[in-house]
């Protein structure tokens, strides 16, 4: 059983996808955006890591309408990650996903326990 905080987030944009139009330059202040909001929101929630090896993350996504598909939907999660492996102090590379599918529900939101 898993005996971790949880860490709420609103549901990623598809700008934070990475077939989204536009430059990476134009794109940048998003990706800061959502790099901030996830150290922050995972600092708050404070999850117990173990000193070495992998990191489970499980997001579970509950978007926020029937638009986007599940396939894309991790591929947002990019500055989220970065974001929770800043608030821990370590390499995302340790990080292993997870991911749940829930039916849509406004305004869509992440909850994602790490361990």
């Amino acid at each position: 059983m898993i005996v971790s905080p949880l860490i709420v987030l609103p549901f990623p944009p598809s700008s934070l996808s990475g077939h989204a139009k536009g430059s990476w330059h134009g794109k940048s202040g998003i990706v800061k955006q959502w790099r901030d909001r996830a150290c922050d929101a995972t600092r708050e929630a404070m999850p117990t890591i173990p000193a070495e090896g992998d990191i489970r993350v499980h997001i579970t996504f509950i978007p926020p309408n029937l638009r986007g598909d599940r396939v894309n939907f991790p591929n947002r999660c990019k500055p989220i990650y970065d974001g929770i492996a800043d608030a821990l102090g370590v390499n995302d590379a340790r990080f292993l996903p997870s991911f749940t599918f829930k039916p849509p529900a406004a305004p869509g939101l992440l909850q994602i326990l790490v361990w």
